[in-house]
């Protein structure tokens, strides 16, 4: 994949006043670490202890419960009553060191003024771990995870509503970075502008040519820069 960046719509202007929320996983790192794979079998596993399957017949309720639900805790929640701690304590207990530091990123980062926010479907916990390795926890306010969206999962428009309505968020001023095109619906709905991080992974494309999508990009530090050589 080339490095580009769409211009779908102007770049915002950012000052002291705006917010700029990330989600994280295949956003703030590069998809080619292949973090979530980890995650996916860890989830199977899950899946195959808890509801006693054979390994084909876990994978299609995992993957049932995700299409389904929106992840498969949601479903599994639903369906089994599991704990979700107890999931999300094992589904996150992974090899974070697969993940670069990225100090292009802290640095394109601090050049930006305004709030900085996470905002992810997986845990504080694992959100935590994965910032720390980039060498940037710093450079972020707060983390809006699962369990602050009461386990129900983006794009469903209630994590939306609890995150602005947590951290005062003036949507007409928020810019929101993620790699899920899909994900990025409800927030332009909302007023924020949108920024959709193509990883090229399949997946992730659901959307992209949504007119609610306001820029692409598959290189987040080079648009980091431009918008803040832009303000």
């Amino acid at each position: 994949m080339t490095t580009s960046s769409i211009k779908r719509s102007a770049l915002p202007q950012i000052d002291p006043n705006s917010v700029l929320i990330f989600d994280l996983d295949n956003t703030l790192y590069p998809s080619t670490c292949d973090l979530f794979s980890q995650v996916s079998d860890l989830i199977g596993k899950y899946v195959r202890d808890m509801l006693k399957l054979e390994a084909d017949a876990a994978h299609r309720v995992q993957k049932d419960y995700f299409h389904r639900y929106g992840t498969t805790l949601r479903g599994l929640m639903t369906e089994h009553d599991i704990d979700p701690a107890d999931y999300l304590a094992k589904v996150h207990d992974i090899d974070v060191s697969v993940v670069a530091p990225a100090p292009d990123l802290a640095q394109a980062l601090d050049d930006l003024p305004g709030r900085k926010l996470i905002f992810t479907n997986a845990s504080r916990g694992h959100a935590e771990r994965v910032m720390d390795q980039l060498g940037i926890a710093d450079r972020f306010e707060t983390i809006f995870d699962i369990v602050d969206a009461d386990y129900i999962p983006k794009p469903q428009q209630q994590p939306y509503d609890l995150l602005l309505r947590r951290d005062g968020i003036d949507p007409t001023r928020a810019v929101y970075f993620e790699d899920m095109a899909k994900n990025l619906l409800p927030a332009k709905d909302m007023g924020m502008t949108t920024v959709w991080i193509n990883t090229d992974l399949e997946w992730a494309r659901n959307g992209r040519d949504d007119p609610r999508i306001d820029h692409e990009t598959n290189d987040i530090i080079g648009f980091l820069r431009n918008l803040a050589a832009a303000s």
